[in-house]
């Protein structure tokens, strides 16, 4: 069984198994998916649903013994190290993106627009961005603008991240009622965000012939954006997940670790729209 007495042995779970197979049947059932199987799509409703278990199931049993005062101070610290982690892996990740844009705006479409690569290759290229591709094999496409739906989804973000902040001063100064409040805004805004979204994307497609066949500059919009989209949904089911758990009395200014991971995850998909707000809408 579990001890606190000089670090947090947990005992026997199976809940970790119970993910992985959830993943198994969804990998099995989307790899059947796209070879035109029939049971590829139950194969992936099945295993989604047996992940959402193993999410609810873990992470209620994490926190019914995190509030019981099983874990200690150097469990605490194995989680932030943890969670550290994780988002230098989600750095990462859309450092990747951003350099594929970088490189391709930067240095592959000049490249092609130039010399004997451009003789060679396909001489009527026009090397600008943004571009459909040779040929215009993307189709005509209006280029999305900064100023509109993007700009008031900045505001949003950029709020949120005050309102989060907010919540969490009022966490530690023992203000629940500041705690909620802040969170269901936070989480509120969150989710306006992804329904600005789409909208955008609905525009996009019905309106401005900018779709993710529309050459490199549709694939790279809809791949930065849409992956950012994904992550600002996310965020917001977490911090719901804090909110209902706020709602319930957890949380104390001494023992909020999963309050606190949130706000770091929530701080970073701000940062990264900063970031996608300035090289994919403006520049």
């Amino acid at each position: 069984m579990s001890t606190n007495s000089t670090y947090y042995i947990p005992h026997k779970a199976t809940w970790p198994v119970v993910g992985t197979v959830g993943l198994m049947i969804m990998l099995a059932g989307f790899a059947n998916y796209l070879n035109g199987s029939s049971v590829g799509q139950p194969m992936m409703i099945v295993g989604l649903l047996t992940f959402i278990t193993m999410l609810v199931g873990w992470f209620s049993l994490q926190a019914k013994e995190s509030e019981s005062g099983m874990y200690n101070h150097e469990v605490g610290i194995s989680y932030r190290h943890g969670m550290m982690w994780f988002i230098f892996s989600e750095i990462v990740f859309f450092a990747v993106f951003f350099g594929t844009l970088w490189y391709t705006r930067n240095l592959s479409v000049p490249w092609l627009g130039e010399g004997a690569t451009k003789e060679l290759l396909w001489p009527a290229f026009d090397a600008t961005w943004p571009t459909n591709g040779p040929g215009k094999v993307g189709g005509d496409f209006e280029p999305m603008g900064a100023w509109g739906l993007p700009f008031l989804n900045t505001l949003l973000l950029l709020t949120s991240g005050v309102t989060c902040t907010w919540a969490h001063h009022g966490l530690l100064a023992k203000n629940r009622d500041q705690l909620i409040k802040g969170l269901i805004a936070t989480v509120a805004l969150g989710f306006l965000f992804v329904c600005f979204q789409a909208i955008e994307y609905h525009e996009a497609y019905t309106e401005m012939g900018l779709t993710l066949g529309s050459g490199v500059y549709g694939s790279t919009f809809f791949m930065l954006t849409g992956f950012h989209g994904f992550h600002v949904c996310v965020g917001a089911i977490i911090l719901s997940v804090v909110l209902f758990r706020s709602t319930k009395g957890h949380f104390s200014p001494e023992n909020h670790f999963a309050f606190e991971a949130a706000a770091w995850y929530w701080h970073f998909v701000d940062v990264v729209w900063l970031g996608l707000f300035i090289f994919v809408y403006l520049m």
